[in-house]
């Protein structure tokens, strides 16, 4: 699906004081944007933001960090963030590609949610639970590594569990219906799209010693 391009998408982003221009110059010393020494968790393609919003306002004392690529996604989570007071939340314009140079031992919980599922075989290493990617995050958990994952596409969620258990992760909790279970769950927009319409969410909690 291509994306609508949104005029002034990158001015309103960067003009936003939610968002962190230049976020490469804070790697070692994420906290510092906070203003304290509270974990930080990361959402990477936050997309409109309703997950991460809906999470900095259940819980003020962690510091959340969205990653999104494209700027016509995510000025629409600056537009809903720019209507709140909010301290414990940034977003950040940038590739997940490149994460391992953004952060150095400084993320907690790493949220994946509705990622691309890459479908077709060739490009199995783009998906966000891939072995390339499980290995850049080495490099920004602090403490115990700990992802977890909600998506409607029930390959992806097939392929993260083994992918995930491979790379030695030990997988805590697993649903193929997660809004069929009484569990606290701040949805996203598309979720709510899907479940709406019948959809059933899959949902992980992983963790590696």
């Amino acid at each position: 699906m291509r994306l609508r391009k949104v005029k002034g998408a990158m001015d309103k982003v960067n003009e936003s004081t939610y968002t962190i221009v230049d976020p490469e110059q804070y790697k070692n010393n994420f906290n510092s944007v906070f203003g304290n020494d509270n974990e930080i968790h990361l959402e990477i393609g936050t997309g409109k933001g309703d997950f991460l919003i809906g999470m900095a306002q259940a819980f003020p004392d962690i510091n959340f960090i969205g990653i999104e690529k494209y700027e016509s996604v995510l000025v629409r989570m600056v537009e809903k963030l720019n209507e709140l007071e909010l301290k414990n939340i940034k977003v950040i314009r940038y590739d997940a590609m490149d994460i391992e140079n953004l952060f150095n031992h400084e993320i907690t919980t790493l949220y994946l949610n509705f990622s691309d599922p890459w479908p077709k075989v060739r490009h199995a290493k783009r998906r966000l639970t891939s072995e390339v990617f499980l290995a850049k995050y080495d490099h920004i958990f602090k403490g115990i590594p700990h992802i977890i994952q909600k998506t409607d596409n029930i390959g992806l969620y097939a392929y993260s569990i083994c992918s995930l258990s491979k790379y030695g992760y030990t997988i805590n909790e697993a649903s193929l219906d997660l809004h069929s279970e009484d569990k606290f769950n701040v949805e996203t927009e598309y979720e709510h799209k899907f479940s709406s319409k019948g959809v059933k969410i899959n949902f992980l909690d992983a963790t590696k010693e």
